[in-house]
């Protein structure tokens, strides 16, 4: 891409990055797509005496560990089993991924050195490399909004729409809190793995200090340090939006972008 170019066309940086990254996306569309039509549809077939008998006999610490104290409803179904876990576990993975190769792995490759040398500053480059790991995170956030839609009525579980999309806004920014993680981890270092390892540092340690508040009254406060808590500690699926998670997590990435731009726009990244 000339410099010339550059400077005439809006966002090149994150126009590049998505149209070079569209297949993994859809790839990425397409495994979220299977998992929710996987989980779902099992949703009515599981409302049995049996179910409710195997789960009274599960240790509460496990049941309270996995968030299934209300699997039995629609909404907790859907949380438990699509956005709280295997949801979850994709959108962390593929923001994760897209943020360490957008940093670390751009400098490794050498790719960020040739982009700099055509005329792009760093700070333009760090947000627009980040405006395009939002952008693909906003979009599977909205496919995974119509692909539970579609199966709301057919899987009988009476999910209320704008409670789907309170829940999907806290599940796209849960995911944008551990890529940004990675995104300034990377800027600051340079090396993808350092990258990948800050964000899914992150999300471990958000899932763990949840399952650790959710099974000990005295050690209730470690919510408030847990991204995943931020996300789902108020059910949003259930009750509706969440205001202060949402900001939490929102206003948290937007500091680890400023970050990571700050980081990459003072490191000698052709050193």
């Amino acid at each position: 891409m000339s410099a010339l170019a550059i400077r005439r066309r809006p966002l090149p940086i994150t126009r590049r990055l998505l149209r070079d990254g569209a297949r993994g996306l859809i790839g990425w569309g397409l495994g979220l797509t299977a998992v929710a039509l996987l989980y779902l549809p099992l949703f009515p077939s599981m409302q049995t005496p049996e179910l409710q008998g195997l789960l009274d006999s599960l240790p509460p610490e496990l049941i309270r560990t996995l968030g299934y104290e209300n699997i039995t409803s629609g909404s907790g179904y859907t949380q438990s089993t699509f956005f709280g876990l295997m949801g979850f576990v994709l959108l962390t993975i593929a923001g994760v991924a897209w943020a360490g190769d957008v940093t670390g792995g751009a400098e490794e490759s050498g790719r960020l050195e040739l982009t700099l040398a055509h005329g792009v500053g760093r700070t333009q480059y760090a947000m627009e490399a980040a405006l395009a790991v939002l952008c693909k995170l906003c979009l599977l956030g909205a496919l995974a909004w119509a692909v539970v839609w579609a199966i709301d009525s057919p899987a009988q579980l009476e999910l209320d729409p704008g409670n789907l999309l309170a829940v999907v806004v806290s599940w796209v920014g849960l995911g944008l809190f551990s890529a940004t993680a990675g995104f300034a981890g990377g800027a600051l270092s340079g090396r993808r793995i350092v990258a990948v390892g800050a964000g899914a540092g992150v999300a471990v340690a958000g899932y763990a200090l949840q399952a650790v508040a959710n099974n000990s009254e005295s050690l209730d406060g470690l919510r408030a340090f847990s991204p995943y808590a931020w996300a789902f500690g108020q059910a949003p699926l259930a009750q509706g939006w969440d205001l202060p998670g949402v900001a939490a997590l929102w206003l948290g990435s937007a500091a680890l972008v400023a970050l990571g731009t700050v980081a990459l726009a003072r490191r000698d990244v052709l050193g």
